[in-house]
């Protein structure tokens, strides 16, 4: 059981350019943030600088039998965390990573089982972030993250993430 103000045990880094088991850090990922293990995440891929997740609606329903637009935002939020921790991870940096600012479109009524997908916002964002953590030992990345059920695109959301110095 996780206690408020203890920081969990940080998984280990796979070695450089390996990448991480989706199915450990997934695990991780439940054990260090409790919510994860109700968000419904089905299965967790990437594909280049794209990161995807698949996910049941039936944890995220409102009153309406339709997705909960807090579970959604949360949901986006967490996944550019996600892709900027495995992002950190894969090039050997060990380091904090939140949230510095997020914000969400909602388009349509998410009806079904659902994928959200999350990649830079800026063609060039992954090389910014490295330059800058090379050179200032912090640096921020621009998310994009959409969320499809079918071939609808029902949110759209975009976040910075803010990568903490060494300590």
């Amino acid at each position: 059981m996780r206690e408020i103000g203890i920081p969990h045990p940080r998984l280990p880094l796979p070695p450089v350019g390996e990448g991480d088991d989706p199915a450990t850090f997934l695990a991780w990922l439940g054990e260090a943030i409790p919510m994860v293990a109700r968000l419904g995440i089905r299965e967790m891929r990437r594909d280049g600088d794209t990161l995807e997740w698949r996910l049941a609606l039936a944890p995220s329903l409102n009153d309406k039998g339709t997705g909960f637009g807090g579970a959604l935002a949360a949901q986006t939020t967490l996944l550019g965390w996600c892709w900027t921790t495995l992002w950190l991870r894969r090039h050997g940096y060990d380091r904090d990573v939140v949230v510095a600012d997020a914000g969400q479109r909602f388009l349509a009524p998410v009806t079904g089982d659902y994928r959200m997908v999350c990649m830079p916002e800026a063609e060039a964002g992954t090389e910014r972030l490295a330059e800058r953590l090379e050179r200032r030992g912090k640096g921020r990345i621009a998310l994009v993250q959409q969320l499809w059920c079918g071939d609808t695109l029902c949110l759209e959301a975009r976040g910075d993430y803010a990568v903490l110095p060494a300590g």
